[in-house]
């Protein structure tokens, strides 16, 4: 498995017992704020891209921590954020996940929202299932949906359980999306009919959701493997994607699936990296008006510390790489992005890496940084670091995850280490708020 699988990020911590706590927010720096730290009990390790409902409540996961143990560590919990009047927010945990042979748990990807305002979203391991591949025997991970019930309660249902038999997908990592008529579509890194990863689709029917294969990638030398990012939904109903390896250099690949006219899917690797323009890419793909669509990888580039992609639709179906930047590594860059990127209503984009910046953790390796990417006049991208995380003791380090924005353009965000309280190593994340 990859160095960012889910055996590797594991933390190890205290299983103590959940609590809803109320957060005062605390300013780590002039231009950002930590809304919230989390303390191991209410969970910990938010690696995941945060959710806005239309009241500007925050949703998302942590992948440990909570009121369940698993393999030593909490099994992972959700969350709703509410803002408070006087400017703090209010944490509320809307599931712990259990190890009892039914729920998921380890939820990462983040979670959406439905138009009747139920969330969903995936855990890597648990269910039914059974796996013996990964962490001695563990489920192969869950499709799971949140369901607002009365007296603010929420109710979870696992809606599918992935299963070890040849040809279902196995771990999926990565967040949900969902089509205009409510199918669910994501990837799992393993498992399939290669064992190389899968996309699939959940269909309800009448109450019961359905899986279907959509596509078992294939260790072949071209096709790409290992899908650990999310998929996201073209203008014409196609679906875009990247796999961590693959390709004729195994550096990863940038895929399309098209559906056809006798309801099958079609895959084509768009482009395939070559290390010099980005290796391992695991971020979800963003559109732009144009149809370009942009990503970033986590390793390769100019300077080996990852790069900002766009590709671009040419002649005879061909697509176009064009690196924005390659990262550095240094005081006034970062490195190693692992999320997707965000768009401003000016057409700049935004992301996180992990490393880099103006902090000191690791010995002198900096903490991660928000930063800015500006399109110029004459052509080309400028780049600019909007803040460098600090291992301070109250600000967080380490963001993994991509970023949203308000309606006044302020960017939030999550960290998966760092924070106010010891009791996980490397703390226990945060949540943040920047306003550039």
């Amino acid at each position: 498995m990859p160095t960012n699988s889910l055996a590797v990020r594991s933390r190890t911590a205290l299983a103590i017992v959940a609590v809803i706590m109320l957060v005062t927010s605390v300013w780590a720096a002039s231009d950002e704020k930590v809304l919230r730290s989390f303390n191991g009990r209410d969970g910990y390790y938010p690696d995941v891209t945060l959710t806005f409902d239309a009241s500007g409540n925050l949703y998302g996961t942590t992948s440990y921590g909570g009121g369940s143990v698993c393999n030593n560590s909490g099994c992972g919990m959700a969350f709703q954020l509410t803002p408070e009047a006087g400017g703090g927010w209010t944490e509320k945990v809307l599931h712990n996940f259990s190890n009892n042979g039914e729920d998921g748990y380890f939820p990462l990807g983040g979670l959406i929202f439905d138009g009747s305002g139920n969330l969903y979203g995936i855990t890597v391991a648990g269910g039914t299932g059974s796996c013996d591949s990964f962490a001695r025997g563990v489920g192969c991970g869950t499709v799971f949906q949140l369901r607002p019930v009365a007296s603010g309660n929420w109710k979870e249902t696992v809606l599918y359980s992935f299963n070890n038999d040849g040809a279902d997908g196995e771990y999926p990592q990565a967040g949900l999306i969902l089509d205009a008529s409510g199918n669910l579509y994501g990837t799992t890194v393993a498992g399939g009919a290669e064992g190389s990863g899968t996309v699939f689709e959940l269909t309800n029917k009448a109450g019961k959701w359905e899986e279907t294969i959509l596509y078992s990638f294939n260790n072949n030398g071209n096709d790409g493997v290992y899908p650990d990012g999310g998929l996201t939904l073209g203008p014409s109903g196609d679906l875009y994607g990247t796999t961590y390896y693959g390709g004729p250099w195994n550096f990863g690949t940038v895929f399309e699936l098209k559906s056809t006219t006798g309801g099958d899917w079609k895959e084509r690797v768009l482009h395939s990296f070559n290390g010099s323009d980005g290796r391992a890419p695991e971020a979800t793909l963003i559109f732009d008006a144009l149809g370009n669509l942009y990503g970033t990888t986590q390793l390769g580039g100019g300077k080996s510390y990852g790069a900002v992609f766009e590709l671009t639709p040419a002649a005879g179906g061909k697509w176009e790489e064009t690196v924005l930047h390659s990262f550095a590594d240094s005081d006034q860059d970062g490195s190693s992005p692992e999320a997707s990127l965000v768009f401003d209503g000016s057409g700049n984009l935004y992301g996180t890496t992990v490393g880099g910046g103006a902090g000191g953790c690791l010995e002198g390796t900096g903490c991660g940084t928000v930063f800015e990417l500006t399109p110029a006049a004459g052509g080309g991208w400028s780049t600019k670091v909007l803040y460098s995380f600090k291992d301070n003791g109250k600000d967080g380090i380490y963001p993994q995850a991509g970023l949203i924005t308000d309606a006044s353009g302020n960017l939030f965000g999550t960290t998966s280490g760092g924070g106010g309280n010891s009791a996980c190593q490397d703390q226990c994340g945060t949540i943040f708020e920047i306003r550039p």
